[in-house]
């Protein structure tokens, strides 16, 4: 398979007051997590490196909530709810995006596919994962 290349991508949480771009193909790989707090936020992870996220805008609506080893830095917005990007524990140098949190007119097609989050140190024995594209 050719490398597909980056366009941008807009989006944020559910009030507008959170608002970010992200680099990425226009085919989006995301993963969908079965732990505990990813199934029942039904939260799609588009993993990118740092430098392929931009905070446009709602610094100071976003609240930090952190659990078990701390390593996972979930952000979300104070006034909806919504966690629209957080700092994920297997890529601690990126961000995840809720891909469910993108404007519906950038993105082709979502190739969703099942990550086992239960039982992370099985899915990642290095403690962490390669970045894709």
């Amino acid at each position: 398979m050719s490398e597909q290349p980056l366009i941008t991508h807009r989006g944020g949480c559910h009030c507008g007051r959170v608002r970010f771009e992200v680099d990425a193909p226009q085919v989006l790989r995301v993963s969908e997590c079965n732990c505990s707090i990813c199934s029942k936020a039904g939260y799609l992870h588009l993993i990118v490196r740092a430098e392929h996220f931009r905070l446009l805008s709602g610094e100071e609506a976003l609240t930090t909530y952190t659990f078990n080893t701390g390593a996972a830095r979930h952000r979300f917005c104070s006034v909806c709810g919504i966690k629209s990007f957080y700092v994920p524990r297997s890529h601690p140098d990126g961000f995840s995006v809720n891909a469910r949190c993108l404007d519906a007119d950038t993105a082709r097609e979502l190739i969703v596919r099942p990550f086992d989050g239960r039982n992370w140190e099985r899915s990642y024995p290095e403690g962490r994962g390669d970045f894709e594209r």
